[in-house]
């Protein structure tokens, strides 16, 4: 099973590829938009932080009930939903014009991310009920793949974008997006069970949380997977192109490029290793990442020299992403796929946000340097970890 077998041998599949390539290509767009109106207001390293943490505390918040939405509605009609909702909120982010309306801009990205984040639970939920085995995994590399890209590509272009035409013009554009993943998403057929029809929507919550209680390899499964958290570098990003490279080259295009750079690397790196990864190389990926961020803290003192790490960051990281999401989803059992993998998705997100507020606390206190090697320190802790677990997975 290749990727052109898998998406050759399941038209379903195809066509919520092309519709991830569009719906996550609008999803980044914007990012630089925002990350760049905050740098034009002026924006202290913590608020910076707490709005990138607005991004990612929505899926820690509406977890739980997000997971028994998925369980208990038909999927079609959700997804659709709430690709209106991303469409709307990203056309009410035009409406932000000074720092004093900063509280609303989070409200809006609140709104939004939170329906991203339940449009993501629902499609990775989804995936395990039509493939299974190697083409799981292979489907979740597609969609990692594809993720990657359109984070590059998004946020290269919506570099461009803003540093010519400015932030507004980048966000109408970034809605256009969403007005065609909507009409793609009217076109794909098809059908999945739903086990839960009658079930009230509390039974289910604790319900799944006793199936997680029960079943202790799962719990270990989504405390492995939360580790991808700790490459959640827009913060730092963000604050290298304001405080450090903003003398060197305009701070929209230094977003862009490194974020672009680091995606680059999230698209090619499975092409070269997703044939070597197993239970027993795991942990040298993991080892591997460390390393290579380690090297980017180092190397942070020249933008064009660190492009080179950054790179380096991203060339594991998406296939640590995918294995450990396949590992997941196929010790699940259907009928709770959708409450785990939102639970899957909160603990993940908690982790992006620690790391966040750790990097926008921080900042204030050490060099963005230091912050950087102890990040890349954290995954020679979370490869202690997983050899601890390795045999019972």
């Amino acid at each position: 099973m290749n990727y052109r077998n898998l998406l050759v041998n399941y038209p379903i599949v195809r066509k919520l590829s092309i519709l991830q390539f569009v719906a996550y290509f609008g999803a980044w767009f914007s990012n630089v938009a925002i990350y760049t109106m905050l740098v034009n207001f002026g924006s202290t390293a913590f608020a910076i932080s707490l709005v990138t943490a607005m991004h990612l505390i929505p899926a820690i918040v509406i977890a739980p009930l997000s997971g028994a939405i998925i369980d208990r509605f038909r999927i079609k009609s959700l997804m659709l939903t709430l690709l209106f909702i991303e469409l709307i909120m990203t056309l009410l982010l035009l409406t932000i014009d000074d720092k004093s309306e900063l509280w609303l801009l989070m409200i809006f990205i609140f709104i939004r991310m939170g329906s991203a984040s339940m449009f993501f639970s629902t499609e990775m939920s989804l995936l395990p009920k039509l493939v299974s085995g190697r083409a799981l995994q292979k489907a979740n590399e597609i969609h990692s793949i594809i993720w990657s890209f359109t984070y590059a590509a998004g946020m290269a272009a919506s570099g461009i974008i803003v540093n010519l035409y400015g932030v507004k013009t980048a966000i109408i554009i970034d809605a256009l997006f969403f007005i065609s993943a909507i009409i793609l998403f009217l076109n794909i057929e098809f059908k999945v069970d739903i086990i839960h029809t009658k079930e009230k929507i509390s039974s289910m919550i604790k319900d799944g949380f006793i199936y997680l209680k029960n079943n202790k390899v799962v719990l270990h499964l989504i405390l492995l997977h939360s580790s991808v958290g700790l490459t959640s570098f827009d913060t730092l990003v963000t604050l290298l192109a304001k405080n450090e490279y903003k003398y060197v080259i305009a701070v929209p295009l230094s977003i862009g490029i490194t974020n672009a750079v680091r995606a680059l690397a999230l698209m090619v790196g499975p092409l070269f290793i997703t044939n070597k990864v197993n239970k027993d190389t795991l942990s040298l990926i993991f080892i591997f990442q460390g390393l290579a961020i380690i090297a980017w803290g180092l190397l942070q003192f020249n933008f064009y020299i660190a492009l080179i790490a950054v790179f380096f960051t991203g060339f594991t990281t998406t296939t640590i992403w995918s294995y450990t999401y396949a590992l997941l989803q196929e010790k699940v059992e259907q009928k709770y796929l959708g409450r785990v993998i939102s639970y899957n998705d909160m603990i993940f997100m908690l982790s992006n946000v620690i790391t966040t507020f750790f990097i926008g606390i921080m900042a204030d206190l050490i060099s963005l340097e230091l912050i950087t090697i102890i990040i890349g320190c954290a995954f020679f802790v979370v490869a202690i970890y997983y050899k601890r677990i390795k045999d019972w997975i």
